[in-house]
């Protein structure tokens, strides 16, 4: 078995490699050559550029945005993306909710969301865990009780990654609480965070970030059209989040640029009002010479 890259694909990997080096914006490439992460707006800057290019949807079908690239396209993408270094593609709008959508969702729900997801006009997170339904997820108790045309939601969930910038929050609830097992009783909900009687508290992590939160449901009315899948089958919609999710944040790529920065943060220095570092032609020569290394070996 061969295990070389194919002529095609080491042509695909240098075309990947040029088109980030002359769009990614500079003032985004000095700020995370540096160690420092991307702020919000870096990333949807930064996925707005792939997504005119047609690139954003990498694993989604042509016909809804997506590149139609191989799993072998898809892996370069990502590790060139991840050693450029660039800010990561919204793993919610990409790898989570757009496969979601794509399998269950309506085409009406696929209109709506899928180009809004691709270009970050929406920016998404994920209502799972509770306090006291983390690992145990089927255990949830945040309830949908179905008041006419909507449901109606209480409860609380926790862990919830950047929901403090969110437009759409995809939410499991319970539906039933009377189902025979705790799975068949769950559906899942597509929720606008400026819906009233939503609160996000934030979490503070150790080291002073605010990525993670709480978020509060009180009496949060959600249109049934905004159900994905049937009522009280939520846990299948689950499952296959969930397997995007575990295969859709490997970082392909990012051992090998880790060994070529620092370990910290350095400080930012600035020109004007632009943020700048050394030579980025040098730097990107350098890994160029690195990745043809490994290619070669």
């Amino acid at each position: 078995m061969d295990l070389r890259f194919t002529p095609e694909e080491i042509a695909f990997r240098q075309e990947v490699r040029a088109f980030i080096r002359e769009n990614l914006p500079a003032d985004i490439y000095a700020k995370m050559k540096l160690g420092h992460g991307p702020s919000k707006e870096d990333t949807v800057r930064w996925q707005r550029i792939l997504n005119a290019k047609g690139w954003a949807g990498l694993s989604w079908p042509k016909e809804w945005g997506g590149p139609g690239w191989t799993a072998i396209q898809k892996m370069i993408f990502l590790e060139e993306n991840q050693m450029a270094p660039a800010p990561e593609l919204s793993s919610f709008n990409i790898t989570m909710i757009g496969p979601v959508l794509l399998q269950f969702g309506t085409e009406e729900q696929k209109k709506r969301f899928l180009p809004r997801a691709a270009n970050l006009d929406d920016w998404w997170c994920q209502g799972f865990s509770e306090p006291g339904a983390g690992s145990d997820l089927a255990s949830l108790k945040t309830a949908a009780k179905l008041d006419g045309d909507h449901y109606v939601v209480n409860g609380q969930k926790i862990w919830t990654s950047t929901a403090h910038h969110a437009d759409w929050c995809f939410v499991l609830v319970r539906t039933n609480p009377n189902a025979r097992k705790r799975q068949e009783g769950i559906s899942f909900l597509l929720v606008d965070m400026k819906t009233p009687g939503i609160t996000v508290r934030p979490i503070i992590s150790i080291d002073g970030s605010h990525h993670l939160n709480e978020v509060f449901f009180d009496d949060v009315r959600v249109p049934v059209s905004m159900r994905v899948y049937e009522e009280n089958k939520g846990w299948d919609v689950a499952k296959f989040l969930l397997g995007n999710e575990r295969t859709g944040i490997a970082r392909l790529g990012k051992d090998v640029y880790k060994r070529q920065v620092h370990r910290r943060p350095q400080p930012l220095k600035r020109s004007g009002d632009i943020v700048v570092d050394q030579p980025r032609d040098e730097q990107r020569r350098q890994q160029d010479q690195s990745a043809d290394r490994r290619q070669t070996k």
